[in-house]
Formats: structure tokens, C-alpha cells, sequence
């Protein structure tokens, strides 16, 4: 069968035809381009899945239903209750998608449970039932997949991972509450913690990378100062690596998946971040006796675990 997939995202609009084999057999993008309004943005959602199919060689008729992916909270009928930055109050996404592609098989979620569904089918999870995808980026992005079904909730915003509380009165977090996850875990927070650092340290080697680097400090700043041994980087990665390690020691005692897959920029750093948080991990967890423990992994499928993720919501 074939399936549209739809990754709806603040920069850019992508949709996919993708087969049975997960495999993108037709793509097509254009910027979102905000603000704007809902009917605009739509018809630019609606020309993507077109020149999607025509690239596939397929038209409507041959597509068994089509998913949808978007930023903010989407309720059971398919309306996109809050997105912030598209500017969305309760859009009828769904609706709006049947009247414009001609399909009634269409299906609604939050772009990080498409993420989570595709890299647990398609990529990472190589088809794990019991799969959760965390994303360090700006904030910290997540989606709980138990018995291969999203984690939704009574409200279907459930799989908020990253505003679990580790720091009690802790760091102020962007959702207005304090000692979120997000607030410590995230590429935003490493980011502040590599600034204070060097604030306090003026003679580590970071302010020399960050001078390298146009003046700008990023993820990669902490991480290449500790491999040149620089106490301030060292001292940064290994408090970054604690609190991320944190946040995953209670998903793993509190859900017991078979794999988390770690995404997001930082990630690029592969084993240096990975092999430290299995081993706070391994120290840490409930089941320290079991047999069979949760698996930590780099996310395999980047952008494109959106995508894939949308397109199997209808399975």
C-alpha cells in the first residue's frame, strides 16, 4: 500500500509517498512561510501531496490514507488545538485535508509521536512495540510508543516527557513552570551552561573555540573543549550528561521500553555522549537484575522519522 506522509514544521512543509518498505518513493517541500493563515498554509500542504504523488506516478486514487504531523496539541477529531509558532488556534486540520485531497482516510498527531512512530518502525526501534524517542534540541521533544500504539493521554498531548520535573524550584523552563527536564537537557540549556562556564572560567579553551567559531557558542562548544582536556569543558559535558541521563533513568524505570533513541544535534556526537549515559543508566535503573534491559541509540532516520512516522498513522 501506499501512503502520504506529511511533516508540517515551522521552516519548511514536506510530504512523501512511501511504500510498504518504509521507502520514499515520491517527495516534495516548500516553506511554510509564516504568518500566515490556516486556508494558505493548507493549500500549500495540499500542492506538496500533488507534486508528491506526480513524482510517485500515482494519483488520490492510489494512496490508502494520508498523516499529518504539526507542532502543538491535536485533539482525538483531528484539530490542531494550540501551535505557537504557525500561529494555529483549533485549525480543522483533518476536515481541511479531506476537502482538499479528496480522501477520507486522514489522520492527525504531533510531530514528535510521528517522530517516535517512524524511527520505532522504520529506523532505530527496528520495529520495537515498546519505544520512546527523545529529541535535544531547542526544547526537549519526545513520543512514547507502548504495545506499538502512541501514548496519547485522556487529552492527547500525553508523552510530554520534557516537562517531567528533575530539579525541585529548579531552572525557570519556557512553559512558565521550573526544573523541567527541557530546562537542563536540552541543546538551549548546554548552551547556557557553556556560557556560564565560561564566565567563569576566562582562561578555558573554550572562549578560543568560540572566537573560531564567529563568536558563537553552540552544542559542539563544551564537547570539543573537553577532547583538548580543558577542565571548564569537562566539568560542562559531564553535569550535561547527568541531567540528560536523569530524564532517561526515569523513562526507562517508569516504562521499561525496548529501545530510547536519542536525536537532535547533539547527537552527532554519537559515543562520546551515549557510552556515559548507558553507564549512568546501567548504575541507576530499577531492573539493575533483569535480563533485558532498555537499549539507548542514536536516531537513524534524521528528518525524514517525521515523515514516515505520519504516513503509518493510519496502520
Amino acid at each position: 500500500m501506499l501512503r502520504i506522509g506529511i511533516d508540517l514544521g515551522g521552516t519548511n512543509i514536506v510530504a512523501a509517498v512511501v511504500n510498504d518498505e518504509y521507502e520514499m518513493v515520491g517527495k516534495a517541500k516548500t516553506p511554510t512561510a509564516t504568518p500566515r493563515s490556516a486556508d494558505e498554509i493548507f493549500d500549500d500542504i495540499a500542492k506538496v501531496c500533488k507534486e508528491a504523488m506526480a513524482q510517485a506516478g500515482v494519483t488520490i486514487k492510489d494512496i490508502f490514507s494520508v498523516g499529518i504531523g504539526t507542532p502543538g496539541t491535536v485533539n482525538k477529531e483531528g484539530v490542531i488545538e494550540f501551535a505557537n509558532n504557525l500561529g494555529f488556534v483549533n485549525v480543522p486540520a483533518k476536515e481541511m485535508l479531506i476537502e482538499r485531497l479528496g480522501i477520507e482516510n486522514v489522520y492527525v498527531d504531533n510531530d514528535a509521536n510521528c517522530a517516535a512512530l517512524g524511527e520505532a518502525q522504520a529506523g532505530s526501534g527496528h520495529g520495537a512495540k515498546d519505544f520512546i524517542a527523545v529529541t535535544l534540541g531547542t526544547g526537549v521533544g519526545s513520543g512514547v510508543i507502548i504495545n506499538g500504539k502512541i501514548v496519547a493521554g485522556v487529552n492527547n498531548a500525553g508523552g510530554e516527557c520534557g516537562h517531567s520535573v528533575i530539579v525541585v524550584d529548579g531552572e525557570p523552563c519556557t512553559c512558565g513552570r521550573k526544573g523541567c527536564w527541557e530546562a537542563y537537557a536540552s541543546a538551549t540549556a548546554l548552551i547556557n551552561q557553556t556560557k556560564a562556564a565560561m564566565e567563569k572560567y576566562p582562561d578555558s579553551v573554550m572562549h578560543e573555540l568560540v572566537k573560531a567559531n564567529g563568536g558563537k557558542v553552540d552544542g559542539r562548544t563544551a564537547f570539543d573543549a573537553m577532547r583538548r582536556g580543558d577542565i571548564a569543558g569537562i566539568k560542562v559535558v559531564d553535569a550535561y550528561v547527568k541531567y540528560v541521563a536523569c530524564g532517561l533513568i526515569n523513562l526507562v524505570n517508569i516504562f521499561q521500553p525496548e529501545t530510547i533513541c536519542i536525536g537532535g544535534g547533539i547527537c552527532n556526537e554519537g559515543e562520546t555522549l551515549l557510552r556515559p549515559l548507558r553507564r549512568y543508566i546501567d548504575s541507576e535503573r530499577y531492573s539493575v537484575y533483569s535480563k533485558i534491559q532498555s537499549k539507548i541509540v542514536k536516531a537513524e532516520l534524521g528528518n525524514d522519522a517525521g515523515i514516515i512516522g505520519a504516513a503509518l498513522l493510519g496502520d
